[in-house]
């Protein structure tokens, strides 16, 4: 092993001293995981559903609420429902974490310049170092299950969110900014009321993102006992049960439309007509 190995091994050794706080994330992340299950699973599938198909409608127009009718109506008839949900909660909840983080760390590398060139090679190296790799350091500070695939995936997730606050703050048009100065604007009236709106779409386009790159890794979650449908593909990859991964990954695709037709309606479109 080199020295850049050698270092790596003794970096995550002493981090194996702060126990205490791996173990408060560990319970933090496994409460969430697990009342966003419970919530979910609260409601008969079939209410769920409904519920669902009518939010859908509201923000997505009817054409998309026929597809999520359909799609979540053939997830039941193929008996994918509790690794739906199971799925759900961890892309929810992971999804969740990586705008925590990345969206205020946006906002920051766009106040400031140091801190921009300073982020910029760190997400850099945080989506171009293979997915696989960030389950090693997960699985050896939270052991298996669904509390290192969804630490793994926020790292994974969180950088699209991170640059495109970033970009979407920066791009707000300077005369727009030196017009609310000239009223008086204090540097947070500034902030939430000027550059915020002016760049929600661009921050929205962050938000998909993340929660679509949060569920491209439920299959390599699974791997470390993630479970949900990536278990489910992983069990047929394993088992060579090719029916079993078809169904699982047709699963995941119809999730994947769905929470990307509902992030994209999240912010209004002018012209656009249901």
């Amino acid at each position: 092993m080199s020295p850049i190995g050698q270092s790596v091994e003794a970096l995550v050794s002493w981090l194996e001293n702060f126990g205490f706080i791996f173990t408060a994330v560990q319970k933090l992340i496994e409460s969430v995981v697990g009342g966003l299950q419970w919530l979910l699973l609260l409601l008969p599938h079939f209410a769920l559903i409904a519920l669902v198909v009518v939010l859908t409608w509201r923000l997505a127009g009817s054409g998309v609420a026929v597809f999520v009718a359909a799609g979540l109506g053939l997830i039941v008839y193929m008996n994918l429902w509790l690794e739906t949900i199971q799925t759900l909660a961890l892309v929810l909840t992971a999804g969740f974490f990586a705008l925590l983080i990345g969206i205020p760390l946006g906002i920051w590398a766009a106040k400031n310049d140091t801190v921009d060139k300073l982020i910029r090679p760190v997400l850099d190296f945080m989506q171009t170092m293979p997915s696989f790799v960030y389950l090693i350091p997960a699985v050896t500070f939270f052991s298996l299950g669904p509390v290192p695939g969804v630490v793994a995936t926020v790292v994974f997730a969180m950088p699209p969110a991170v640059r495109l606050t970033n970009l979407g703050i920066r791009q707000v048009p300077t005369e727009v900014i030196e017009a609310a100065e000239s009223f008086g604007s204090t540097p947070n009236q500034l902030l939430f009321k000027v550059q915020l709106p002016l760049a929600l779409p661009t921050i929205m386009a962050g938000v998909n993102q993340s929660i679509m790159m949060s569920l491209s890794m439920v299959v390599i979650a699974a791997m470390i006992g993630a479970g949900g449908l990536g278990g489910e593909v992983l069990r047929g990859i394993t088992q060579l049960e090719v029916g079993k991964g078809f169904e699982a990954g047709l699963a995941v695709v119809i999730i994947a439309i769905f929470l990307d037709r509902i992030t994209q309606a999240l912010v209004p479109v002018r012209g656009r007509h249901n």
